[in-house]
């Protein structure tokens, strides 16, 4: 089965494997020129993903160069072909982090703007590239240590998070449960500083909670069988 952000969702939905395909993560980059914007297209059994890769657009007008990030369960993560591993940074003031902000101005987007606001004070910057799978693979290559935000799909993060995993970093939703593709909050860091970013993410992610945002598991296909211990 298929579930991509163009196509919806194709196939028999009664396989174990879904393929979450993302054409053109970062449209609005790619409309604009501007260097992050991504090809992602991964392979998930039930909830987790087992093989994914995620081929970013780099350089620039004039100088467009391409980087294959890959990753298989159990089998590692590369980048054109070379391992890769996240950062050993364990100290947030030594850090560069990522995130980004969804469309509507909602209040999971404003409790993104406090998190943004304080990790901008205690870090040494956090960037908006506008590509999910883009921000994962920074991550994954070491170039930034974390990357957090709410209500992304899972073609969005499918390969992405998975590459993370395979390059030595954690995955977890915000709030510090298993994350599952149908999550809509993601935390993504190396080891050593998942614990202090979580600590301010729980708390924001439950101050959502207590105003009844829904941030149960979204986009899961009718018919398609999740278990294998996600969090659904």
């Amino acid at each position: 089965m298929i579930l991509g952000e163009e196509g919806g969702v194709s196939g028999d939905t009664g396989s174990d494997y879904l393929w979450c395909v993302d054409p053109l993560d970062g449209t609005t980059n790619f409309a604009h020129g501007y260097p992050s914007f991504a090809v992602s297209v991964a392979c998930v059994r039930h909830a987790v993903p087992v093989a994914g890769v995620v081929i970013e657009f780099a350089g620039g007008k004039g100088a467009w160069v391409t980087k294959t990030y890959a990753a298989s369960r159990n089998g590692g993560a590369t980048l054109n072909g070379q391992p890769i591993s996240a950062s050993r940074v364990d100290d947030v003031t030594r850090s560069l982090l990522v995130t980004g902000f969804g469309y509507e101005h909602d209040d999971a987007w404003s409790a993104n703007l406090d998190l943004f606001r304080h990790f901008t004070d205690v870090s040494q910057g956090v960037r908006r590239l506008g590509a999910a799978a883009v921000d994962l693979c920074h991550v994954a290559s070491g170039c930034v240590e974390g990357y957090w935000e709410y209500r992304l799909k899972p073609w969005d993060v499918a390969a992405g998070v998975l590459i993370v995993e395979e390059a030595g970093g954690r995955v977890t939703t915000m709030d510090g449960l298993a994350f599952s593709v149908f999550s809509r909050s993601l935390l993504a860091s190396n080891d050593a500083l998942h614990g202090a970013l979580l600590e301010k993410t729980d708390a924001a992610t439950a101050g959502l909670r207590d105003k009844g945002v829904d941030l149960s598991p979204w986009f899961v296909p009718k018919g398609y069988r999740v278990k294998g211990g996600a969090q659904l």
